[in-house]
């Protein structure tokens, strides 16, 4: 997420009443987690197994909870509780805006979009030419469709990340700010679900087509001309390469990069990174040929130990 205007260091620091280290006219364009994160962002970290990681990060101003050198070239601000600061900067920069129809004045819908009853379309959504939006779809606020997309009923673009910190009283909610970006010619079947990123986007990109039922986790990225067949499950942070063919039922770990052209048949689910231009099978999915080979071993066991009987 971006602030726009950019805050400086002591302007952040002085809402968050924290101390801070660095240029107190040090710019802070936006802020993101650590995994998203860009030259000008914050980011926070609240558990010393990641300070090194954070500290070195892309990010240039930090929100930690323990006072250490700070990195040149960035800045520091010292919190108790970086994460619930953190929540609070979302919470007064992306308050969430109730909707005050099915279809937000503020969104932006290109000519030629259809608009079917009982859609749902929120503030500051913008949708390209030509589209086709189905009954009862909801496009949650921010997000951004590109030309020629096909939405069917009951999809929901947008919703939430699944993100939560565990406390000894419960969870606690990592309030998202990021958005759904959907390029041009997409088509999303019926009954599917695109989280929007945490802090950064979800992407699917140019000409990938989703069948029903699926469900794509928060700050996914899901490159051009990809089919994904009817009840995938695909993680959060995940990164699908173009031309991948994910078929039905298959279920994709978090934080995951799916190479280039990789196909992966139905059933199966993906535990590790896999390469591209090849074709994989099994729980957990490895080279198809390999797993065909272990299922015809597995047949003959039976008889194996019959015959040691």
């Amino acid at each position: 997420m971006k602030f726009n205007p950019p805050l400086s260091l002591k302007q952040l620091a002085a809402m968050l009443q924290a101390d801070f280290e660095g240029d107190p006219d040090f710019l802070i364009s936006g802020l993101n987690e650590i995994h998203m994160v860009e030259p000008g962002d914050i980011t926070f970290v609240d558990h010393p197994k990641y300070y090194d990681k954070a500290l070195n990060s892309r990010a240039t101003t930090i929100l930690i909870n323990k006072k250490v050198a700070c990195p040149e070239g960035k800045a520091l601000i010292f919190h108790e509780k970086p994460f619930d600061a953190f929540i609070q900067m979302i919470q007064q920069y992306r308050p969430f805006e109730p909707a005050k129809g099915f279809i937000s004045p503020s969104a932006e819908i290109g000519a030629g979009t259809i608009i079917q009853p009982g859609a749902f379309i929120g503030n500051q959504v913008k949708i390209g030419k030509n589209c086709l939006i189905h009954a009862n779809v909801s496009i949650y606020d921010h997000t951004i469709i590109g030309d020629d997309v096909i939405v069917h009923s009951n999809t929901v673009l947008g919703a939430d990340a699944y993100y939560f910190q565990r406390r000894p009283e419960g969870y606690k909610k990592f309030e998202s700010c990021g958005r759904v970006i959907i390029h041009n010619r997409v088509e999303i079947g019926a009954l599917c679900s695109i989280d929007k990123g945490v802090t950064g986007d979800t992407i699917i990109d140019e000409g990938t087509k989703l069948d029903n039922h699926c469900q794509v986790g928060h700050d996914t990225y899901i490159g051009k001309n990809c089919l994904i067949g009817s009840h995938a499950a695909i993680a959060g942070v995940t990164h699908i390469e173009d031309d991948v063919i994910i078929w039905g039922r298959v279920a994709i770990n978090k934080d995951l990069v799916i190479g280039k052209g990789a196909v992966i048949l139905a059933t199966s689910a993906v535990d590790k990174s896999l390469d591209g231009g090849k074709t994989y099978f099994g729980v957990p999915a490895d080279d198809v040929r390999k797993k065909w080979r272990e299922l015809a071993a597995l047949r003959q066991l039976p008889d194996f130990i019959a015959g040691k009987k």
